[in-house]
């Protein structure tokens, strides 16, 4: 356990590790209808690419700038960068049995996945159909030889490396992408007899090799599955004359061509066409070269079709409404009664919908500001402001364009936008802007008010269909106010501004958590009652590590459910005897942040976009928001002592990082995600 100067942190990478680990515990969970421990597979192949296109790949650039060591860290990015790859092999190997596993589970609900091997008489003329009609046209197979330049592997996409042999004995080698991001990866053939049968795609291409390559004499050809990570990392200059559009558009196009990080191959793959690919594909021993099984790209089993019974799938749980919305002529006139707090998946996104929507028609409302992380394919939330900016309102969006992973989603936004006539910021170069706002201006003969949203997850209406967040409507001039003055900092990036209410990154969060967690320490110190109870996505800041050690140490009993990476030893003999950390991942994705602090009996209540990274605290924009009202702060109490409280679905973050599960001393199971479910229905 590697120490930072006086204490112990564990190394955010291999703590990644271990919460993806407890991803593909969930397909192990036998409590856990099948076809959805097949998509969690999917999940767990989803996250490790992106793992590897980020983390991998930043690990690997320290080690080609001949960087040593980094602070905080006892091991130096190239250990690390081993420790990873035993690991993942590790996990790769456990996640085959998995794999193996499930499918055996399928066969005993009469649903079978078939290869080319054993393909059934019944449905040899629909799989000829379908690869004349659907796949052939689709396919680029491509010969290789030493005097053409290699092609350049696609990250997303999966190839067939191919081997060719002649009569001579002689051998070709070819390399085929699969087009599996255009067409199904699954293709689900009649059935027969009440039975389902299920073929990869892969397969159908197996199975017709001989015609793809008709025109030549093989006696034999062999196809094998292999799959290149790239360096997904973008690199944009600092260069401030440039403008940032065309920053992030060269770096995207950039991305195109990144490095390898990791190259993946089905272990059964002739050691000749194994070292052909790596030679001309420049990976070496240095790189993540990962045996793997027969398939890959498994984030495909994601979409993994809905066969068989229901039993098979999850029960559907539809959100509610808001209690205080439910029939409501007006969402304003709600928000002017009291503060509203919204809770997803389990609460409706559409009433903050309703919000973006009244506020487009309403003649009082003068202006709406908004900023925009990520938002959904189809989305309504921009159809709203476009529909704003129609009917004559002031309309200002500050969009990310560095959102990771959406950066050309949203230029193509941010350019539909300025041609619908709003008012389009790009922020800073330096800094994300992270914040969840909206503050929307309404104005009569007598007054003006405002409105604002704090939230801790984006305006993305299919994601807060999954993902675990909390939004705060408003009024209250307190953070109203202080709102505005965000989204001023986009007219003057030069002015510092301050703040009471609101804790703002990179300006006050930092000093902000340490003076809440001070106040706990001198509390303990008189012996009054001291406690954190704190919710978080990652929990990786050295120095808030450093001062949760020293509030430990002062006897505040401090409770962390941490859904991802945590840095932080829990239960450490003289740092961290008072810290207990849980991570409960279910069938949503827990995302909300929110914080209670004892204060001597008076409780303070926050919410906020922020993970306690360095990157969220001193790079970003991000903003924490106070609860004041008491009923909401009752809400978020019951919310966070109902996962406290999960004996089913919570695992224990300790040292050995081995994800046991928390048992508490009850028979009655306690899976908090139904339980939050049945306490918005009450």
């Amino acid at each position: 356990m590697p120490k930072t100067k006086s204490f112990p942190i564990i190394n955010r990478d291999l703590s990644w590790l271990s919460f993806n680990e407890r991803v593909l515990q969930e397909a192990e969970d036998e409590s856990v209808p099948l076809i959805e421990r097949i998509r969690f597979l999917g999940i767990f192949s989803n996250n490790l690419d992106e793992f590897f296109r980020i983390r991998v790949a930043a690990n690997k650039r320290l080690v080609e700038a001949k960087i040593k060591s980094i602070e905080h860290e006892e091991d130096s990015p190239k250990e690390i960068l081993k420790k990873i790859t035993k690991k993942t092999i590790q996990l790769q190997q456990h996640f085959e049995e998995v794999y193996q596993t499930l499918f055996k589970e399928l066969e005993k609900e009469h649903i079978f996945f078939i290869n080319e091997k054993n393909i059934l008489e019944e449905h040899v003329t629909f799989i000829n159909s379908y690869f004349e009609d659907v796949v052939r046209p689709t396919l680029v197979p491509i010969m290789l030889h030493k005097k053409n330049p290699f092609p350049k592997l696609k990250g997303k996409s999966i190839y067939f490396a191919i081997k060719l042999t002649k009569p001579n004995n002689s051998v070709d080698f070819s390399i085929m992408e699969i087009p599996s991001l255009v067409l199904p990866r699954f293709i689900t053939l009649p059935d027969i007899n009440e039975k389902k049968y299920i073929i990869l795609l892969d397969d159908i291409i197996r199975y017709k090799l001989d015609s793809i390559f008709a025109i030549f004499n093989y006696k034999k050809i062999e196809a094998f599955t292999v799959k290149v990570t790239l360096d997904a990392e973008l690199d944009i200059d600092q260069d401030i004359s440039q403008n940032i559009l065309d920053k992030i558009s060269k770096s995207l196009k950039s991305r195109k061509t990144a490095q390898p990080v990791r190259f993946v191959y089905d272990e059964t793959i002739p050691e000749d066409l194994l070292a052909y690919i790596l030679s001309r594909n420049k990976s070496h021993k240095g790189d993540s070269i990962i045996p793997g099984g027969r398939y890959h790209n498994f984030k495909d089993f994601i979409d993994f079709p809905n066969v068989g019974g229901k039993h098979l799938r999850a029960e559907k749980l539809h959100p509610y409404k808001h209690r205080d919305l439910i029939n409501k002529m007006s969402v304003f006139a709600e928000i002017d009664k009291k503060d509203i707090l919204l809770n997803y998946p389990y609460q409706s996104f559409n009433h903050l919908i309703d919000l973006l929507r009244e506020a487009a028609i309403d003649p009082k409302v003068t202006s709406i500001k908004i900023n925009l992380y990520r938002v959904a394919k189809n989305s309504k939330v921009i159809n709203a402001l476009i529909n704003a900016a129609k009917n004559g309102k002031s309309v200002t969006v500050v969009i990310e364009l560095r959102a990771r992973f959406d950066e050309e989603a949203n230029i193509n936004w941010s350019t539909k936008l300025m041609d619908e006539g709003i008012h389009v910021v790009f922020g800073f170069p330096d800094l994300k802007v992270h914040s969840k706002l909206i503050l929307i201006t309404r104005k009569d003969s007598s007054k003006t008010t405002r409105y604002a949203h704090v939230g801790t997850g984006n305006f993305h209406e299919i994601n807060a269909a999954i993902y675990c967040d909390t939004s705060l409507l408003t009024k209250d001039p307190r953070i109203t106010e202080e709102v505005n003055k965000v989204f001023q900092l986009f007219k003057n990036s030069l002015e510092r501004p301050t703040f009471k209410h609101l804790i703002v990154s990179p300006f006050n969060t930092r000093r902000r958590l340490n003076l809440l967690i001070d106040n706990e320490i001198k509390n303990a110190k008189l012996g009054k009652p001291a406690y954190m109870l704190i919710k978080l996505n990652n929990l990786v800041d050295n120095e808030m590590i450093k001062k949760l050690y020293q509030a430990s140490n002062a006897g505040v009993k401090i409770q962390l459910i941490i859904r991802g990476i945590c840095s932080l030893v829990p239960g450490l003999k003289g740092f961290s005897e008072n810290i207990e950390v849980i991570s409960i991942i279910d069938r949503f994705l827990e995302h909300s942040r929110l914080l209670i602090f004892c204060n001597g009996g008076d409780e303070l209540y926050y919410l906020s976009s922020a993970d306690w990274m360095s990157r969220n605290i001193d790079r970003r924009i991000e903003v924490g928001c106070p609860i004041y009202d008491k009923s909401l702060q009752k809400n978020i109490k019951d919310m966070l002592t109902i996962q406290l409280a999960d004996n089913t679905k919570a695992r224990l973050i300790t040292k050995s990082q081995d994800n046991a599960y928390k048992k508490l001393n009850t028979k009655k199971p306690k899976r908090s995600q139904i339980e939050l479910y049945n306490y918005f229905k009450s």
